[in-house]
């Protein structure tokens, strides 16, 4: 069994909460971020300039891969994308370079995140891990960093990619902004509201990546969603629901939300009904399979 992990993206919002969880599980956990600070076991790296301390690498069995750009905070300008693309890219040749460098290493496993957004819109279609890698910018990262990851295989690695949807929490990620609109009494569904959205929370999510790095049957890449997609509209409503707020029977339309997005549009109206199939046939356990208990949970 594992017994140090070595994340990077630490401080976000699943690293957070993976971190916390796997101490308390009596892991030990290194960190790798751009900035030093004061815990010991945290080192520095500088993707873009190739910097990185190998230190980070002592006595790890097990890395956790989640440092990328976030994808819809800045308006997707040439360079924006660029930035999206390497952090995840470079990060991770820089990681496979450091290993490689180092004869000694004892990691077999490597852990990344990925994203739905692999497939692409794919309206209703049903999405699993064998569908095709879709059309658009999204789609188009997604497929560079998950073959930056499968690299690893040449290392003797055991690589497991987790296909995330939407992170659900209220401590950060998607939640609150599409909470925001809602609670100021303008919770409308977006665009035909007809999207499929794959959610998972914050827990389950969590546990997710502790059962990659400790079942070591899992290989390749998952869908990190909860068992029931649901439509954007139902979403919508189920946040109202829990905030006690009306939604709107109007919907936002698409001329609108380009003009407030620009091209990042495609993230906010992307349809992906994905399966959780196989992570349920690994035997992976969702504490929780329906949008409404897992949105109790958070609000409580």
């Amino acid at each position: 069994m594992a017994k140090k992990i070595l994340i990077t993206g630490a401080t976000g919002l699943v690293g957070t909460e993976l971190k916390k969880h796997l101490l308390s599980k009596g892991y030990a956990v290194n960190t790798l971020s751009r900035k030093k600070n004061e815990d010991p076991n945290s080192f520095v790296w500088d993707v873009y300039k190739g910097t990185i301390d190998d230190n980070c690498l002592n006595g790890v069995d097990a890395v956790v891969h989640l440092a990328g750009e976030p994808v819809a905070d800045k308006k997707w300008t040439d360079e924006r994308k660029k930035q999206i693309i390497d952090s995840r890219v470079k990060s991770t040749e820089l990681l496979f370079k450091t290993i490689r460098s180092r004869p000694d290493h004892q990691i077999k496993s490597f852990v990344s995140s990925s994203a739905v957004g692999f497939y692409g819109d794919c309206g209703d279609e049903i999405l699993t891990e064998e569908s095709a890698n879709g059309y658009g910018f999204l789609a188009e990262c997604c497929k560079l960093w998950e073959d930056a990851v499968d690299q690893g295989k040449k290392l003797s690695l055991r690589i497991v990619k987790l296909r995330t949807g939407i992170v659900f929490s209220t401590k950060g990620g998607a939640l609150p902004q599409l909470a925001q609109p809602v609670k100021l009494f303008a919770g409308a569904p977006l665009g035909t509201g007809k999207q499929w959205t794959p959610w998972i929370h914050i827990n389950d999510m969590v546990k997710m990546y502790i059962e990659a790095i400790e079942n070591l049957k899992m290989e390749d890449s998952y869908n990190a969603c909860a068992p029931f997609p649901v439509t954007n509209s139902a979403l919508t409503k189920a946040i109202a629901k829990q905030l006690h707020r009306p939604v709107w029977p109007v919907k936002v339309p698409k001329k609108a939300l380009e003009l407030l997005l620009g091209e990042r549009v495609e993230a906010v109206l992307m349809s992906n009904n994905t399966s959780a199939q196989k992570i349920l046939d690994a035997g992976f356990k969702f504490k929780f399979t329906h949008l409404e208990d897992a949105l109790e949970d958070l609000y409580r």
